[in-house]
């Protein structure tokens, strides 16, 4: 007998700075998951905009603000565009792994030069060796590390140069944090191939959404977002389609995810 589902408690944090909106602050509110239906109520989270860090799901709930909008790709319907097919192709010999999670050494060193290189005053800068073990260990749902390791010539491990940690979900793959070697000199748009990757691998599995978190309209670091397409976002009346604007479309043009 299946012990009786309980209610989540939800919580409110204080306001704090915006990090993607000058001059506004942000406020979230959240759950644990926790115990047998963790993935159950990660599941149904997912569906209505939460997202997970480690054993806590949460979602915007910003008091005058509601510009993160939950965005998701259509995976079975997933064509790439010219651009995104010379991706494949130029990436196309990486060795994909999806691995237990464990945070590794290599992993580690691979986080801390992508940080450096993308987002060195972000608000992952100081994050420790510890506290990366914890954003990959501490999970309760079905989660893996997919590893991306260029082929090696006597058939061993390959050089890391990408990582995503990924959530399986009833109805879709949730991609909870990439990074990959920015600096890579054979290596372009590795952001965008671990995407794509994930909206394949999706497709193949019989799954039919990614989820790629939250996007801005007019936000420069998450324009790319909008450069898979069919994308979805969640709106007062539920999950819809939507072409992103003329400006968006451009700056995803120029835009490395």
């Amino acid at each position: 007998m299946s012990a009786p589902f309980r209610f989540p408690r939800f919580f409110v944090t204080s306001p704090a700075p915006c990090p993607y909106l000058a001059g506004k602050t942000e406020r979230k509110v959240f759950t644990e998951l926790s115990g047998n239906s963790a993935n159950e109520l990660n599941d149904a989270l997912g569906r209505i905009g939460f997202r997970r860090s480690q054993s806590v799901a949460y979602r915007p709930s910003c008091a005058d603000c509601s510009a993160c909008v939950s965005v998701r790709v259509c995976a079975g319907e997933f064509t790439p565009s010219s651009s995104q097919k010379r991706n494949l192709r130029r990436n196309g010999d990486l060795v994909a792994t999806a691995c237990k999670p464990w945070a590794t050494e290599e992993q580690y060193a691979l986080l801390r030069s992508y940080l450096g290189s993308r987002h060195p005053d972000g608000g992952m800068a100081d994050m420790d060796e510890q506290d990366f073990a914890d954003m990959v260990e501490q999970t309760p749902v079905d989660s893996y590390m997919i590893e991306y390791r260029e082929p090696a010539a006597d058939g061993g491990k390959g050089r890391l140069v990408g990582c995503c940690l990924t959530d399986r979900q009833g109805d879709g793959l949730s991609m909870i944090y990439s990074f990959f070697d920015a600096a890579h000199p054979m290596r372009e748009g590795l952001g965008t191939y671990i995407i794509a990757d994930h909206v394949q691998r999706a497709a193949r599995a019989g799954l039919p959404y990614v989820y790629l978190g939250y996007w801005i309209e007019g936000s420069a670091r998450m324009a790319y977002k909008a450069r898979f397409r069919p994308l979805e976002r969640l709106g007062p009346d539920g999950w819809a389609r939507f072409e992103p604007t003329q400006s968006e479309r451009i700056a995803a043009m120029f835009e490395l995810a």
